[in-house]
């Protein structure tokens, strides 16, 4: 089950630069940084989500061909859901096309998987379980 927008993911070319905007241009603080894979990733809380500033670390990186075709901006919405495994289970039995049929690391230990943006309306969607706090 959807809980809420988790993060809007924001591709950029510079995220340094793009840092600068939200901090000085829109009075907002960056929380923490992380990098995964070739993405770097910058979060940014703004109420009860956040925005992930993410630039690509390699030319052929996905950010970076996303950048190349489409131009900076909006890359992805993530949602976040209690059980992602099931969720997944019960969109592919909707017929909804998936990129990840099971669930990676995403940042802050969390689980995430992508959604295919041809079952979506040409959206790309992650979903996010949070790490498990014992």
């Amino acid at each position: 089950m959807i809980r809420k927008i988790a993060h809007i993911g924001v591709a950029v070319k510079n995220i340094e630069e793009a840092e600068k905007f939200y901090e000085e241009i829109l009075s907002l603080k960056v929380s923490d940084r992380e990098q995964l894979r070739e993405i770097k990733a910058s979060f940014i809380p703004v109420g009860d989500t956040a925005i992930e500033l993410l630039q690509s670390t390699t030319p052929e990186g996905v950010l970076a061909k996303f950048i190349e075709k489409k131009g900076e901006g909006i890359q992805h919405i993530a949602y976040q859901v209690d059980d992602i495994e099931k969720t997944l289970e019960g969109l592919k039995e909707k017929g909804v096309s998936l990129i990840d049929e099971q669930p990676r690391r995403g940042a802050h230990h969390s689980k995430v998987a992508f959604l295919n943006p041809k079952s979506t309306y040409g959206v790309l969607i992650e979903l996010v379980e949070p790490e498990k706090k014992s």
